[in-house]
């Protein structure tokens, strides 16, 4: 009897030893499930803005493109700069005879004088 108790003994360690192995194998597969996901969001989310970034530097360089180009020079000079080409009739247009011109006044900013507790009350508060 004593050696059937032996042989059950140690089928019975043996059974529990794999079982807490599997156990254990388990916790570290769920773990790193997880940080694949974690990482996997985090490449989709790089992606996106890799995306972004790319369209912004295609927007960029477009823009630049155009801005060295003559098409500019010519679109800025004709508009802001008011310059005319040879051969071209510059037309000035004048206000009807007795009218006056109603100026037009363009307030200076007053600086606001605003008290140290003012500002920390601001600040803490949000008013």
């Amino acid at each position: 009897m004593d050696m059937k108790k032996l042989v059950m003994d140690k089928k019975r360690i043996i059974i529990i030893g794999t079982i807490i192995i599997l156990f254990l194998l388990m916790i570290d597969l769920n773990n790193r499930i997880t940080i694949k996901n974690r990482l996997s969001a985090e490449r989709d989310q790089m992606g996106t803005q890799v995306a972004n970034l790319q369209a912004t530097a295609t927007m960029m360089h477009t823009q630049i493109g155009f801005a060295t180009s003559e098409a500019a020079v010519d679109i800025w000079a004709r508009e802001k700069g008011h310059y005319i080409q040879p051969g071209d009739q510059l037309i000035i247009p004048l206000p009807p005879q007795g009218s006056t011109q109603v100026p037009v006044f363009i307030p200076t900013p007053t600086a606001l004088v605003v008290e140290h507790w003012e500002v920390w009350w601001a600040l803490f508060f949000g008013e």
